[in-house]
């Protein structure tokens, strides 16, 4: 048994944050003769205390402890350092004395006491309350009784000194508050923390270190959190630069604020100078028609690789709109490393999810994993926003059990509100992904037994797209390519629409709905540009669908139609985008029209649309199941009998069933009210309603006859002067 260990200090586990714990492995924890739930003491530049858990297996044996922001802020230390290990003893806290770190709302002591209860501290420690959503972070300013360290448990004095403790730079934001960027952290702590940190290094290899990074990717995937995380990290200075602040009307006052900013951070280096939205203030030159705008960029080009050298300080940049930058700063010695922030995947997902939900009182129902699975599309931003939408339905639930005029929320009253799966689902339905904002978005609630008959048609779909994406090693393994497109054509009314809404369903993808018409501009070029943009965003959203109803009007065969070559335009870039050099990866495209005949030749051939479905008019046994869905919760008398009515209803489709249904309802209502037209009977009498074969047949011949263009009655048109 040795009395210390050293080790290489590593980021916490997402589960363990705020938790007060240190994990290390087994064969350390036999040599400092500690077991699970001991105290160690990790010291660095300072000293704290943690409680002891083994690493997972996969961690075994590389000289590693785990610990998380607080704990590496607690100890002076951060990610890659070496700490020494020890186990320490600890007391039963009889007193603690918190001062506040930030304002913190009146809050009960014993919540504090019930929220810390078995976190080991030490006199100066930091400490960190979940509140609901947020986090409190106080400093443990007394504990008593004076020992190594101590154990808060429930007997335990918790009191909250009134003076603020003084604010001692406790980190924010940590790597272990980003979720699902594991690679990206990696890539950008290589370019910015060590340089900052070991510059030796790079002395020794002779190379000039990294001076410059540009984050880029759609907004809400957390740019801007990742810059505030590595400032945070490395004990750098930090400076913040909101793109358009810098903009004056005086002349060459923006770039005397530019270089301004640039002192400060070469004064108080190392520095990092964080330039959000830097599309604002360092837009290409050619496209912009401001001097002013022209100058800064120019002054920010000087100032990242001039004459003048910058020292210790790196730039991170961030934006959305990275083809928007001018190309002079797009070079190594500028911005050398550019790093794309995607949408997060489900994998992703479920550790954004974790992160957003750990300070969370979750009910046992809540399946992270398959929220994880339907958010297809959300970024880090809409995910945190699904958290406090769900934590807020808990809120409303239990509110009417809160008296909002007391002080104090009574502990009990808080630990009994949780959030529970339905509270999740019901945040769901109105959050749409910001990724899919810009377009049509449609949340199809339409599901397979909703749709009578077309079994052969719903097989080859389900097999085409559901199955792919739900069971993606399966297919991965065997080989399997996913259409790019699939085209549903036949008559109108037969449920291609719904088909598609269907597959959007089932498959748990988004779902981008275009009608045809809708994207055609009468601006020469704004309609390639549409279709583009489509394409773009469902990549962005993946996996996505996108479906075009009526896909007749927006690609008809070229070389026919006379309206200044914008659909032939059209046509050419929707073949460019189904079979061009980008690669639609998790992108399935849907169409429907009822006249084939008329879409281009091109659209139609393997690797473009590469199944053509065709939808028939149901048969006998399809209008069975067509009718009871549309009859189901009707009020029926005992006459009437669904294969009499399918007989009847040869060669009609599923739209004109669902008439033939709504028809029926229609002419009892009329007769019911012609017999009773007080409301007050009718309301009396409405158990009598139901609905009758006599009534059906008669829809029938209606439904016939307007089909076929028959008039039942020509009435004389009424003329007014």
């Amino acid at each position: 048994m040795v009395d210390s260990v050293t080790l290489r200090v590593m980021e916490a586990y997402t589960r363990d944050v705020g938790r007060g714990v240190a994990r290390v492995d087994y064969e350390v924890m036999d040599m400092l003769g500690a077991s699970t739930g001991d105290v160690l003491e990790v010291k660095g530049r300072k000293r704290t205390v943690a409680k002891c858990l083994p690493l997972y297996p996969s961690d075994e044996g590389r000289g590693f402890i785990r610990v998380d922001g607080l704990i590496r802020n607690n100890a002076g230390i951060a990610i890659g350092d070496t700490v020494a290990v020890r186990k320490a003893k600890a007391v039963p806290a009889e007193k603690v004395a918190l001062a506040p770190l930030e304002n913190v709302p009146p809050i009960d002591e014993r919540y504090i006491a019930d929220a810390l209860e078995g976190i080991p501290v030490v006199k100066g420690d930091s400490v960190m309350v979940p509140y609901f959503g947020g986090r409190l972070t106080f400093q443990v300013a007394s504990v008593q009784p004076q020992a190594d360290a101590v154990i808060i448990t429930q007997r335990t004095s918790i009191s909250i000194s009134e003076r603020a403790a003084e604010l001692k730079g406790i980190k924010r934001v940590t790597y272990e508050d980003i979720g699902g960027l594991k690679e990206e952290i990696q890539k950008i702590r290589e370019m910015v923390e060590l340089p900052l940190r070991h510059p030796e290094l790079f002395e020794r290899l002779g190379i000039e270190p990294p001076k410059g990074v540009l984050l880029y990717g759609p907004p809400g995937t957390g740019k801007t959190m990742l810059a505030k995380a590595v400032a945070n990290e490395t004990n750098a200075h930090f400076i913040s630069i909101s793109g358009p602040e810098i903009m004056s009307k005086f002349y060459g006052e923006s770039e005397a604020r530019l270089r301004e900013i640039f002192r400060e951070a070469k004064e108080k280096a190392p520095s990092i100078i964080f330039i959000d939205e830097i599309d604002a203030i360092a837009p290409k030159r050619e496209e912009v028609t401001g001097e002013v705008e022209k100058r800064v960029v120019a002054q920010l080009l000087a100032l990242m690789d001039g004459l003048e050298s910058r020292g210790k300080v790196v730039v991170i940049a961030a934006t959305n709109r990275p083809n928007a930058l001018d190309p002079a700063l797009r070079r190594p010695g500028r911005f050398d490393r550019e790093i794309e922030i995607k949408v997060p995947d489900k994998k992703a997902r479920a550790e954004i999810l974790q992160i957003h939900t750990r300070s969370v009182p979750m009910a046992p129902d809540v399946d992270e994993d398959k929220l994880a699975a339907v958010t297809h599309g959300f970024v880090g931003a809409d995910l945190e926003y699904l958290v406090k939408e769900a934590a807020m339905n808990a809120l409303r639930r239990t509110l009417p059990e809160i008296d909002l005029e007391a002080e104090k929320i009574p502990a009990e009253i808080l630990e009994k509100i949780q959030v529970t799966m339905a509270d999740f689902e019901q945040a769901l339905r109105g959050i749409t992904p910001s990724a899919l904002r810009e377009v049509y978005l449609e949340v199809p609630e339409v599901h397979w037994d909703e749709i009578g008959g077309l079994e052969p048609v719903k097989r080859e779909l389900r097999e085409a797209v559901e199955w792919p994406l739900k069971y993606p090693e399966l297919y991965r393994r065997l080989g399997y390519t996913m259409p790019k497109g699939i085209l549903l054509y036949g008559p109108p009314g037969t449920g291609k629409t719904m088909l598609a809404k269907a597959v959007a369903t089932e498959s748990e993808a988004n779902f981008i709905s275009v009608r045809g018409p809708e994207l055609l501009s009468k601006w020469v070029g704004e309609s390639e540009r549409a279709v583009r943009e489509v394409f773009r965003k469902a990549r962005q959203a993946s996996p996505c669908m996108i479906f075009f109803d009526e896909i007749d009007a927006l690609a008809p065969v070229r070389g026919v139609s006379a309206d200044s070559m914008v659909t032939e335009r059209v046509v050419s870039q929707l073949l460019t985008e189904l079979d061009g050099l980008q690669p639609l990866s998790g992108v399935v495209v849907l169409a429907a029209t009822n006249r084939i005949d008329m879409v281009d030749p091109a659209l139609l051939r393997a690797g473009r649309f590469d199944k053509l479905i065709y939808v028939p008019l149901p048969d006998r046994r399809s209008r069975v199941e067509i009718l009871k869905i549309h009859l189901k919760g009707k009020p029926l008398a005992p006459d009437v009998d669904v294969e009499k009515i399918a007989e009847l209803t040869d060669g009609f489709s599923g739209a004109d069933l669902s008439s033939v249904v709504n028809t029926a309802v229609s002419i009892v209502l009329q007769e019911f009210i012609d017999k009773y037209p007080n409301p007050k009977d009718a309301k009396e009498h409405a158990e009598e309603a139901a609905v009758e074969l006599r009534h059906i047949e008669e829809a029938i011949r209606r439904v016939r006859n307007s089909r076929e263009g028959k008039t039942i009655e020509k009435q004389p048109v009424p003329y007014y002067r």
